[in-house]
């Protein structure tokens, strides 16, 4: 992220195109981009003041007011998956996506469902390859029995 513009500088900066200088000229004549004193000189006219945008800080979510009830129904329901509260959610006439209420379960300290074995359980996304599936045919029998030969 780029460092603000000192104070120091905005002020001759806005002296300068307001003397009659073009915001190309100040440019020039401050080493700084046309853009920079474009947007400096347009903010100076609408706002009146010459002082960096604050940084930072805190972000507000339109899923802050929601918590009580994202809450709720995880509670109530806790295989519900994002695309459901995300429904539910459009049905109370807010429109987020699954991607964004699971983003801010995450920014709430809430970590992603895992079975017993600490495992996420998820699907896999591909069939398994031949070479495993012949593996798992090889692997002897949970009865310690070998598997049953057939004779061609």
């Amino acid at each position: 992220m780029t460092k603000s513009s000192s104070l120091d500088l905005r002020r001759r900066v806005a002296r300068f195109v307001e003397a009659g200088h073009s915001c190309h000229e100040a440019a020039r004549h401050f080493e700084v981009s046309v853009a920079f004193v474009v947007r400096l000189m347009a903010a100076y006219r609408t706002t009146g003041s010459l002082a960096a945008k604050p940084e930072g800080g805190w972000r507000y979510s339109k899923l802050d007011p929601h918590r009580d009830f994202l809450l709720r129904r995880v509670t109530e329901k806790d295989d519900i998956t994002m695309p459901q509260l995300a429904a539910e959610l459009a049905a109370l006439g807010t429109t987020v996506t699954p991607a964004s209420i699971s983003h801010w379960f995450i920014r709430q300290g809430y970590s992603f469902k895992k079975n017993a074995a600490g495992q996420r359980t998820r699907t896999l996304r591909r069939a398994p390859s031949p070479r495993a599936l012949a593996h798992e045919a090889s692997a002897p029998h949970a009865s310690g029995a070998a598997p049953a030969r057939v004779s061609g």
